[in-house]
């Protein structure tokens, strides 16, 4: 961690540290006193503090009287919760972090786990989830995406980082619970509304977001109504450079190399595949082993987000001690996206005309080739529309007695989709001669002529008997003998979740035990994936300017800052709707249903508890475990390998497993402001859907491809806490945490050559194919230093630390050992604010190191660099009940760098912007 961040972080915790003594020393309390101090009324006694500060207080509370490891942000108010995105909001919770690749918090990793072994619940239970099918790495994950979440809708995020019984099973890293409000919890006809603008200065667009919320209940308080509603829209532009991974990064296993421009001949003699060529910084020997990008792309990523949400609540209490509850979510998220990426394959397309080569620290950081004897580079757009729709519904009972019996029947149903539905994908190809240069943080691609003249792009030019899937491509009654120029790709996710279960608390004098808490409940849940296809034919090949389409050329500046240079960052365009027409002019197949890449997993779980809580004098906890019954069942279809022409193979897999997961929280307050806490617990998190389905798919350009397992086990993790909280005053707190995870079962990325039909090449190719396994163990060890105070004169301080560290047993295609997705070894949240009268204003500084966050192309261990985000916020109350606030995000217009394993082989530079908005709200 660089030394800047290490003072920074360290002169905010002793800053707490000091301002707790000294507000600590005239609010001494008796000696003898036991218990925790409950809310901070006690602390002050009738004052009442509100607003951020007062949000800040509350999650301390809740904190502070919790029987485990919980971390908690509150709303300040309805309507009014600190970030604009929740994933955000949780990013400032010592041990939590997100990732930034789209510009805004998506997904949250948790104690240095995977985001999709973490869960999100929304007022405790299960929320179907489907995404927009550009994310990479989020395959049927079992995450939520936060951002479609409303902060608007939420009172409460509470994230337990040690599990209780009472709490639903699937989790490695922590739960996330999502509390939203209740009619019969607000004053009567309680009204928010809020509308404002917001800008984002890579895209140059600006966009309206709007939200309302109303609350009536009765003067008897015995039924009641909410109903809310968000509105927002926002441009996305993301611009920068990937690379698709490395040739060439390790020998083979007689000790030979794959390089794509030296020949070896039987007896060892090596000679260049173009003669002529020219090696700077070593030898052909060099050359012969060196690792070189496999191809470099230029993209160019535009997505408008809007999203439209509803939720309603009812709730009825016929009597004192009985009530029910209804809710209601329907989100609606337009997620449309083009993407163009102009790129080049330098060793399989042009490594017969290279003509230098560059050779440093065993890579080919530059090199120059000829005109190309059939193509150099590729222009690929890809249309994607895109519509998210979450709905749910749930229902409660909650009876409670006069003695603290409680039972409580609960049920719902969701149910999300998502996806392509199309997309539109077209490509065309040029012959240009080109040069590239890379440094780690910087590419050039150079090509010689003119890179916007749609005269020098041609569709493909090679015609092969078309089929899909194996099955040929018939055209008024014979089988069509054209070249592929691309098609459209029906790739529908659907997720729906059933649940019912009951859950109960008996009280009970057994010594220390005072609750038994127990219940079950039953899941069913389908996760499935509806793929259809069309693919698009020429017989002739046509150049760009005959395709009858208006033409562009990339924006000027839109690489700007990105890394990316080069005359490769301005090029051919194409309108969306020009793609969509060439498509539609073009000779179409009909539509079919593609049977290997469907899949449909339905998971069936049965579960119950038993949690008994003890409380005696200042020790405090509960105990107990929770048991799991869980059922697979996986349809795919398996794609036959070394087959011309082949067709994939309906396929039903089933599994099913018991897991008794046992745990145990205490907390002893050593003083009424000191209190320790440990916890130990068996957890389990479920395979990702897709993982679970056997279908593979494969890339028939790079030569890669990825599939499933439906026999995978669970990952299984003891997970351990040791904390120490102090709570010298009301508003603020300093505490420790340490934490482990030991995991088994977890699920690695195994790669393997596998020969397959390329419909492209039109005969049977070696693949690289990455399927899911279980085997490795894995163990994260980590400690949390946070701290948060009220200073003086309305300034306060809050900041945390995170240092983890992983040991795994997996290892890349090099031997190297890998680290768990998404752990950064060190963290730091700053966030000092002032809050007085009518104004208040906040800053957020979050710093994260380096952390591996997947396996990519050609087995490349994808590394994120060091990143840096700096927000900023402020609001003023002009008048009783009348908002106007102010909210900057990514004010250091930090780029996104990836990285395959050092630095020295970069592999993707991204720029996304920075956001500005302002609002204006009411309510009363």
């Amino acid at each position: 961690m660089r030394l800047r961040h290490l003072i920074l972080v360290t002169t905010a915790l002793a800053g707490c540290a000091g301002i707790a003594q000294a507000q600590d020393a005239p609010t001494a309390s008796p000696a003898g006193s036991g218990a925790p101090q409950a809310t901070d009324a006690a602390d002050e006694g009738d004052i009442v503090v509100t607003g951020y500060r007062g949000s800040l207080r509350e999650a301390i509370n809740v904190k502070r009287n919790a029987n485990a490891v919980v971390d908690v942000i509150t709303a300040e108010d309805v309507g009014k919760f600190p970030d604009r995105n929740v994933a955000e909001s949780l990013s400032h919770i010592p041990g939590v972090s997100i990732d930034r690749r789209f510009g805004e918090g998506e997904k949250v990793a948790i104690l240095g786990t995977d985001p999709a072994l973490n869960r999100m619940l929304l007022d405790g239970h299960a929320l179907a989830s489907a995404d927009w099918g550009g994310n990479d790495n989020d395959p049927s994950s079992r995450t939520f995406n936060y951002s479609l979440l409303a902060p608007e809708l939420v009172d409460r995020l509470e994230v337990y980082k040690s599990p209780e019984p009472r709490i639903e099973e699937g989790s490695l890293g922590g739960t996330v619970i999502v509390r939203t409000r209740r009619p019969l919890d607000l004053k009567a006809n309680a009204i928010f509304a809020s509308g404002g603008y917001s800008y984002n200065d890579r895209s140059d667009k600006g966009n309206v977001r709007a939200s309302g919320l109303y609350s009536w209940k009765n003067a008897d308080e015995t039924f009641g109504v909410l109903v809310a509603a968000t509105y927002d829209k926002q441009n996305l532009t993301r611009a920068g450079v990937e690379f698709f991974g490395y040739d060439n990064v390790a020998p083979n296993a007689d000790g030979t190399y794959n390089s794509p421009f030296v020949n070896r001949a039987a007896n060892g003699t090596l000679s260049l595949k173009s003669p002529g060529a020219t090696i700077t910084g070593g030898t052909i020997a060099d050359l012969y082993k060196a690792a070189s990008p496999f191809g470099i792309n230029y993209a160019y990523f535009q997505q408008q987000r809007q999203r439209a949400s509803v939720t309603g609540t009812v709730q009825y209490r016929p009597r004192p001690d009985l009530t029910f509850t209804l809710n209601g979510l329907h989100i609606d998220g337009n997620y449309n996206n083009y993407s163009q990426s102009m790129y080049t394959i330098p060793g399989a397309w042009t490594g017969s005309v290279l003509q230098s080569a560059t050779v440093s620290n065993g890579v080919v950081t530059a090199a120059s080739f000829g005109a190309a004897p059939s193509q150099s580079a590729q222009l690929d757009t890809l249309v994607r529309r895109t519509k998210l729709k979450t709905d749910n519904i749930n229902l409660f009972a909650d009876w409670e007695g006069d003695n603290g019996a409680k039972v409580a029947f609960s049920g719902g149903w969701s149910k999300a989709t998502g996806g392509r539905n199309p997309e539109y994908l077209f490509n065309v190809q040029t012959k240009l001669p080109f040069s590239y240069a890379f440094t780690p943080n910087s590419a050039t691609v150079n090509f010689t002529g003119d890179l916007t003249n749609p005269a020098n792009y041609f569709t493909n030019p090679n015609n092969n008997p078309a089929q899909i899937e194996g099955r040929p491509v018939i055209i008024n009654g014979t089988q069509l003998n054209a070249a592929q120029i691309g098609g459209l790709d029906y790739s529908v996710t659907t997720d729906r979740d059933i649940f019912g279960g009951y859950d109960a608390t008996v009280p009970v004098g057994w010594g220390p035990f005072n609750q038994i808490l127990l219940g079950s409940r039953v899941t069913d849940h389908v996760n499935r994936v509806d793929a259809r296809g069309i693919n698009t034919y020429l017989t002739t090949s046509r150049t760009a300017n005959q395709l009858g389409v208006p033409t562009l050329t990339t924006p000027d500046g839109t690489f700007s800052g990105s890394g990316g240079m080069g005359n490769a960052t301005k090029y051919l365009n194409l309108p969306d709707q020009a793609v969509i027409d060439i498509l539609a002019n073009a000779i179409n197949s009909p539509l079919v249903t593609k049977v290997g890449a469907s899949t449909k997993v339905r998971e069936t779980v049965i579960a119950s508890y038993v949690q008994a809580n003890f409380d005696q004098g200042p020790v405090r906890g509960n105990l107990g475990g929770r048991l799991v019954y869980t059922r697979d069942v996986s349809n795919f279809a398996t794609t036959p390998s070394a087959v011309a022409n082949p067709q994939p193979v309906p396929t039903r897999v089933a599994t099913d497993y018991l897991k008794l997961l046992p745990s145990f929280n205490i907390a002893y307050s050593i003083s009424p402001k000191v209190i320790v806490r440990g916890a130990v617990a068996k957890v389990i998190a479920r395979p990702r859907y897709q993982d679970l389905a056997a279908a593979t798919s494969l890339n028939d350009i790079t030569l890669d491809g990825g599939g499933g397992n439906p026999n995978l086990k669970p990952y299984e993790s003891w997970n351990y806490e040791l904390t120490a909280e102090w709570y010298p005053r009301a508003g603020t707190l300093l505490a420790v945490e340490l934490f482990r995870r030991d995991i088994r079962n977890y699920i690695i990325a195994f790669r393997q050559n596998v020969d397959y039909f390329n419909a492209l090449q039109n005969r049977i190719t070696t693949y690289n194919v990455s399927q899911p396994i279980n085997g490795a163990k894995a163990t994260v060890n980590g400690v949390l230093v946070s701290g948060q105070a009220e200073i003086w004169g309305g300034f306060g301080l809050q900041a945390n630390y995170t240092y983890q560290d992983s040991d795994t047993s997996s290892v890349d295609v090099t031997g190297t050992v890998l680290n768990l997705p998404y752990l950064s070894k060190h963290t730091v949240n700053v966030i000092p604010y002032f809050e007085k009268g009518p104004f208040q204003a906040r800053v957020s500084y979050n710093y994260r190191t380096a952390y591996f966050r997947t396996i990519g192309r050609l087995g490349s261990r994808e590394m994120v660099a060091p990143y840096n985000q700096l927000d900023a916020s402020a609001s003023l109350n002009l008048l009783d009940g009348v908002v106007l606030s102010v909210n900057a995000q990514n004010l250091l217009d930090e780029t996104y760098l990836q990285y395959n394993a050092t630095p020295d082989r970069p592999t993707a530079f991204y720029k996304n912007g920075r956001t500005f908005s302002a609002a204006l709200s009411f309510r009363m």
